[in-house]
Protein backbone atom coordinates (compact mmCIF):
# COMPACT_ATOMS: atom_id res chain seq x y z
CA UNK A 1 0.00 0.00 0.00
CA UNK A 2 2.91 2.30 0.70
CA UNK A 3 5.24 3.79 -1.88
CA UNK A 4 7.74 6.64 -1.77
CA UNK A 5 7.89 9.68 -4.04
CA UNK A 6 10.65 12.22 -4.51
CA UNK A 7 10.32 15.50 -2.64
CA UNK A 8 12.52 18.22 -1.15
CA UNK A 9 12.21 20.87 1.51
CA UNK A 10 14.08 23.74 3.10
CA UNK A 11 14.48 25.39 6.47
CA UNK A 12 14.02 22.38 8.78
CA UNK A 13 16.10 22.99 11.88
CA UNK A 14 15.01 21.31 15.12
CA UNK A 15 17.41 20.02 17.81
CA UNK A 16 18.53 16.46 17.22
CA UNK A 17 17.37 16.24 13.59
CA UNK A 18 20.84 15.83 12.09
CA UNK A 19 21.41 14.30 8.69
CA UNK A 20 22.93 11.01 9.82
CA UNK A 21 21.99 7.34 9.60
CA UNK A 22 20.63 7.05 13.15
CA UNK A 23 18.34 10.06 12.70
CA UNK A 24 17.07 8.76 9.37
CA UNK A 25 16.17 5.42 10.98
CA UNK A 26 14.29 7.28 13.73
CA UNK A 27 12.53 9.44 11.15
CA UNK A 28 11.36 6.37 9.25
CA UNK A 29 10.11 4.77 12.47
CA UNK A 30 8.18 7.94 13.38
CA UNK A 31 6.71 8.20 9.90
CA UNK A 32 5.55 4.57 10.02
CA UNK A 33 4.20 5.08 13.55
CA UNK A 34 2.01 8.04 12.65
CA UNK A 35 0.88 6.25 9.49
CA UNK A 36 -0.13 3.16 11.48
CA UNK A 37 -1.98 5.30 14.03
CA UNK A 38 -3.92 7.07 11.29
CA UNK A 39 -4.79 3.77 9.59
CA UNK A 40 -6.09 2.24 12.83
CA UNK A 41 -8.37 5.12 13.86
CA UNK A 42 -11.55 6.21 12.02
CA UNK A 43 -10.93 9.85 13.00
CA UNK A 44 -7.79 11.58 11.74
CA UNK A 45 -8.67 14.51 14.01
CA UNK A 46 -8.55 12.31 17.10
CA UNK A 47 -5.27 10.72 16.01
CA UNK A 48 -3.65 14.12 15.44
CA UNK A 49 -4.94 15.28 18.82
CA UNK A 50 -3.22 12.35 20.52
CA UNK A 51 -0.02 12.89 18.50
CA UNK A 52 -0.02 16.60 19.35
CA UNK A 53 -0.35 15.85 23.07
CA UNK A 54 2.24 13.07 23.12
CA UNK A 55 4.89 15.16 21.34
CA UNK A 56 4.14 18.50 23.06
CA UNK A 57 3.67 20.37 19.80
CA UNK A 58 1.83 23.25 21.47
CA UNK A 59 1.29 24.72 24.92
CA UNK A 60 -2.41 23.92 24.45
CA UNK A 61 -2.45 20.64 22.48
CA UNK A 62 -5.80 21.09 20.75
CA UNK A 63 -6.53 20.47 17.08
CA UNK A 64 -8.06 23.42 15.24
CA UNK A 65 -9.54 23.32 11.73
CA UNK A 66 -8.56 26.30 9.57
CA UNK A 67 -11.22 26.35 6.87
CA UNK A 68 -10.79 27.91 3.45
CA UNK A 69 -14.33 29.08 2.75
CA UNK A 70 -13.47 30.42 -0.72
CA UNK A 71 -12.07 27.30 -2.40
CA UNK A 72 -14.44 25.09 -4.41
CA UNK A 73 -13.72 21.71 -6.03
CA UNK A 74 -16.84 20.17 -7.57
CA UNK A 75 -17.19 16.41 -7.22
CA UNK A 76 -16.27 14.65 -10.46
CA UNK A 77 -17.85 11.44 -11.76
CA UNK A 78 -15.34 9.24 -9.90
CA UNK A 79 -16.03 10.91 -6.56
CA UNK A 80 -19.80 10.67 -7.10
CA UNK A 81 -19.48 6.98 -7.90
CA UNK A 82 -17.51 6.37 -4.71
CA UNK A 83 -20.08 8.30 -2.67
CA UNK A 84 -22.89 6.41 -4.47
CA UNK A 85 -24.80 9.52 -5.52
CA UNK A 86 -26.30 10.54 -8.83
CA UNK A 87 -25.35 13.54 -10.98
CA UNK A 88 -28.05 15.75 -9.40
CA UNK A 89 -27.35 14.97 -5.72
CA UNK A 90 -25.75 17.83 -3.81
CA UNK A 91 -22.17 17.12 -2.74
CA UNK A 92 -20.55 19.50 -0.29
CA UNK A 93 -16.87 20.39 -0.30
CA UNK A 94 -14.59 21.53 2.47
CA UNK A 95 -10.91 22.43 2.43
CA UNK A 96 -9.26 22.65 5.84
CA UNK A 97 -5.90 22.62 7.51
CA UNK A 98 -5.66 20.88 10.87
CA UNK A 99 -3.35 22.72 13.23
CA UNK A 100 -1.93 22.10 16.69
CA UNK A 101 -1.16 25.53 18.10
CA UNK A 102 0.60 27.36 15.25
CA UNK A 103 1.76 24.17 13.53
CA UNK A 104 -0.22 22.93 10.52
CA UNK A 105 -0.13 19.12 10.71
CA UNK A 106 -2.31 18.27 7.72
CA UNK A 107 -4.46 19.65 4.93
CA UNK A 108 -7.56 17.92 3.65
CA UNK A 109 -9.94 17.99 0.71
CA UNK A 110 -13.31 16.62 1.84
CA UNK A 111 -16.33 15.87 -0.32
CA UNK A 112 -19.47 14.87 1.61
CA UNK A 113 -23.19 14.22 1.10
CA UNK A 114 -25.23 16.75 3.13
CA UNK A 115 -28.44 14.69 2.90
CA UNK A 116 -26.73 11.90 4.88
CA UNK A 117 -25.85 14.22 7.77
CA UNK A 118 -28.05 15.91 10.34
CA UNK A 119 -29.08 19.55 10.05
CA UNK A 120 -26.85 20.45 13.01
CA UNK A 121 -23.84 18.73 11.43
CA UNK A 122 -24.37 20.60 8.17
CA UNK A 123 -24.65 23.90 10.04
CA UNK A 124 -21.37 23.27 11.83
CA UNK A 125 -19.62 22.39 8.58
CA UNK A 126 -21.02 25.43 6.75
CA UNK A 127 -20.51 28.06 9.42
CA UNK A 128 -17.63 27.03 11.67
CA UNK A 129 -14.07 25.72 11.69
CA UNK A 130 -15.07 22.56 13.57
CA UNK A 131 -13.00 19.59 12.30
CA UNK A 132 -15.07 17.26 10.11
CA UNK A 133 -14.46 14.23 12.33
CA UNK A 134 -15.65 16.19 15.36
CA UNK A 135 -18.75 17.52 13.59
CA UNK A 136 -19.94 14.05 12.52
CA UNK A 137 -18.77 12.08 15.57
CA UNK A 138 -22.35 11.18 16.57
CA UNK A 139 -22.65 9.03 13.43
CA UNK A 140 -20.22 6.49 14.96
CA UNK A 141 -18.76 6.20 11.48
CA UNK A 142 -16.22 3.77 10.13
CA UNK A 143 -13.35 4.59 7.82
CA UNK A 144 -11.91 2.64 4.91
CA UNK A 145 -8.55 3.82 3.68
CA UNK A 146 -8.21 3.37 -0.07
CA UNK A 147 -4.56 4.42 -0.31
CA UNK A 148 -1.74 5.43 2.01
CA UNK A 149 1.26 6.88 0.24
CA UNK A 150 4.60 7.94 1.64
CA UNK A 151 5.60 11.19 -0.05
CA UNK A 152 9.05 10.98 1.53
CA UNK A 153 11.28 8.16 2.67
CA UNK A 154 14.20 9.00 5.00
CA UNK A 155 16.09 5.92 3.73
CA UNK A 156 16.60 4.56 0.21
CA UNK A 157 14.90 1.40 -0.98
CA UNK A 158 16.73 -1.71 0.19
CA UNK A 159 18.50 0.12 3.02
CA UNK A 160 18.16 -2.90 5.31
CA UNK A 161 20.48 -5.00 3.12
CA UNK A 162 23.18 -2.42 2.45
CA UNK A 163 25.27 0.05 4.48
CA UNK A 164 23.33 3.05 5.75
CA UNK A 165 24.10 6.45 4.20
CA UNK A 166 27.14 8.17 5.61
CA UNK A 167 26.55 11.05 8.02
CA UNK A 168 26.38 14.46 6.36
CA UNK A 169 28.22 16.25 9.16
CA UNK A 170 26.26 18.63 11.36
CA UNK A 171 23.70 19.66 8.74
CA UNK A 172 20.01 19.31 9.53
CA UNK A 173 17.95 16.53 8.01
CA UNK A 174 16.11 17.76 4.90
CA UNK A 175 12.45 16.91 5.53
CA UNK A 176 9.98 17.81 2.76
CA UNK A 177 6.96 19.92 3.52
CA UNK A 178 4.55 17.04 2.76
CA UNK A 179 5.42 13.55 3.98
CA UNK A 180 2.32 11.31 3.80
CA UNK A 181 -1.03 11.18 2.01
CA UNK A 182 -4.20 9.17 2.71
CA UNK A 183 -7.36 8.80 0.63
CA UNK A 184 -10.32 7.35 2.53
CA UNK A 185 -14.09 6.89 2.56
CA UNK A 186 -16.23 7.36 5.66
CA UNK A 187 -19.31 5.16 6.17
CA UNK A 188 -22.35 5.25 8.41
CA UNK A 189 -25.17 2.78 9.06
CA UNK A 190 -23.02 -0.22 8.31
CA UNK A 191 -22.10 0.68 4.75
CA UNK A 192 -23.50 3.98 3.48
CA UNK A 193 -20.66 6.27 2.29
CA UNK A 194 -21.06 9.92 3.21
CA UNK A 195 -17.59 11.41 2.83
CA UNK A 196 -14.46 11.08 0.71
CA UNK A 197 -11.34 12.70 2.10
CA UNK A 198 -7.84 13.20 0.76
CA UNK A 199 -5.47 14.09 3.62
CA UNK A 200 -1.92 15.29 3.15
CA UNK A 201 0.26 15.25 6.27
CA UNK A 202 3.06 17.74 6.76
CA UNK A 203 6.52 17.76 8.30
CA UNK A 204 5.22 19.79 11.26
CA UNK A 205 4.23 16.40 12.70
CA UNK A 206 7.92 16.12 13.60
CA UNK A 207 8.44 19.64 14.93
CA UNK A 208 9.89 18.57 18.27
CA UNK A 209 13.44 18.01 19.56
CA UNK A 210 14.76 14.55 18.77
CA UNK A 211 16.78 12.82 21.48
CA UNK A 212 20.31 12.19 20.18
CA UNK A 213 21.45 8.58 19.82
CA UNK A 214 23.72 7.29 22.58
CA UNK A 215 27.38 7.35 21.68
CA UNK A 216 29.50 4.18 22.18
Amino acid sequence: MLCAATARADGWNYPGWRDDAATRVKALALLQSVNAALLSNPSATRTLQQWCEAHHLAAEPRIRALRDATLRKPADAEIRAQLQVGPDEQVGYRRVQLACGERVLSEADNWYVPSRLTAEMNKLLDTSDTPFGTAVRALNFTRRTESARLLWSPLPAGWETRPLPAAAGQTGLDIPERVLQHRALLYKDGGVPFSLVVETYRRELFAFPLTPSAQP
